[in-house]
């Protein structure tokens, strides 16, 4: 929801406290950058530029456009992990002045300055905001941990980055309930809050990570990790003569029709397609008389290896998206992250059942993405890649991620 003059006026009559803080237009990106942080590990807050310590307007002296630019880069390259604030220009608060909003919500995990090398750890206190000593650094750690990553704030969005199209779709068909009217804005809200699609508090009230994910209009742009980087290699290693690269991009659930048809794919549908484009298909007959043609992997075991990719990532790690990978002799689907505790890939192969983002996994459940016993590996990729071709796939934790990786042929030794 844009800030009025009235609004602005209103928040200054208030003065600095703990979720808000005044700046002349001329603070060094560390400032702000601490002031970002400083909010983020607090329960979020406001930065209006262009406004003296004494609540008086001195206004903006750069170019709207600029402002912007440089918020967006100090919240991108100084702040760790990234934040995207919501930003807004406010013309004419008083004498023609302009002020800049910079507004920021609780962040998901607890955030720092990146500077020389070192991690600089700011919190708010009152109107003041400085660096925290251990004990509070170690109680806003704690704090942090006790909150599903998938259902925090994500800084500068608001109800309308949803599809509602596919929101509608997904309370009317998929689970057969009422949804409220287009236009009552009030009722949709009340949604979703109720269902975690919303998060935090605020005006405009923040979407949640997992709303962003699932249905959100243009995901990257407040998650830029929430992609899938497809590329197809020539041969069995790694090229930059690919035959085909793609960033794919988008919410994770498909737009049906009236007739429950797909018409606009969802990040899974993608990723499906851009498999079916790169590997071979084979022909033969069946019992002598009809051809049947047979894929290079069984379509049930690509679908599940992304779906396991995309729901069980981790969403924290945000330089970096899902990578599919196709070679001459495999396909390997590699997640961020490592697995959730207590999670193994023998474990995995047993069926076990554990979520890190537990909402989008309920969620893709709804869509029948998943199998409701957890059987997915063993059944879907381990059982179906014996039975396709006679190969075992690779179930690898490595490092700081997790790879799924299917053989078209016998296994490498």
């Amino acid at each position: 929801m844009p800030y009025t003059r009235t609004d602005i006026l209103e928040l200054i009559a208030k003065a600095e406290g703990s979720g808000l803080e005044f700046k002349r237009d001329d603070i060094t990106p560390l400032e702000l950058a601490e002031e970002l942080v400083a909010f983020s590990n607090a329960q979020g807050g406001i930065v209006i530029l262009g406004v003296e310590n004494d609540g008086s307007i001195s206004g903006i002296l750069r170019p709207p456009d600029a402002v912007e630019e440089w918020a967006m880069n100090v919240a991108r390259d100084l702040v760790r992990p990234p934040i995207i604030p919501y930003f807004e220009i406010v013309p004419s608060v008083r004498d023609e002045y302009d002020v800049a909003v910079i507004r920021v919500e609780a962040g998901w995990t607890v955030h720092h300055v990146w500077r020389h090398n070192h991690r600089y750890y700011y919190i708010r206190v009152g109107s003041q905001t400085r660096e925290a000593g251990p004990e509070e650094l170690e109680r806003l750690m704690q704090q942090r941990g006790t909150f599903r990553l998938e259902l925090r704030p994500v800084s500068g969005t608001s109800v309308n980055d949803l599809d509602r199209r596919r929101l509608r779709d997904y309370f009317t068909r998929i689970r057969e309930q009422e949804a409220p009217p287009e236009d009552d804005e009030a009722g949709w809200i009340k949604l979703l809050e109720n269902v975690e699609l919303l998060a935090g508090e605020g005006d405009p009230r923040p979407v949640s990570v997992a709303g962003l994910l699932l249905f959100g209009r243009n995901p990257r742009r407040f998650l830029p990790q929430s992609g899938i980087d497809a590329v197809a290699y020539p041969g069995i290693e790694k090229d930059y003569g690919a035959r085909e690269r793609a960033e794919l991009a988008g919410p994770m659930v498909p737009l049906f029709d009236a007739t429950g048809e797909v018409v606009e794919n969802g990040l899974v549908e993608q990723a499906v397609d851009f498999v079916r484009r790169n590997t071979p298909v084979t022909g033969g007959l069946e019992e002598g008389v009809r051809r049947v043609e047979r894929p290079a992997y069984p379509e049930e075991a690509v679908r599940e290896a992304i779906v396991n990719a995309l729901i069980h990532r981790d969403y924290l790690l945000a330089a970096t998206d899902i990578e599919l990978s196709i070679y001459d002799n495999r396909l390997e689907v590699v997640s961020p992250g490592r697995l959730p505790n207590t999670v193994t890939p023998e474990r995995m192969r047993a069926g076990v059942r554990a979520a890190r983002n537990q909402l989008l996994k309920d969620v893709m459940r709804d869509y029948r993405y998943l199998e409701h016993m957890g059987m997915g590996i063993p059944r879907k990729i381990v059982r179906a890649m014996q039975e396709h071709n006679g190969t075992d796939p690779d179930l690898i934790e490595e490092g700081e991620t997790f790879t799924i990786r299917l053989w078209r042929g016998e296994a490498a030794g």
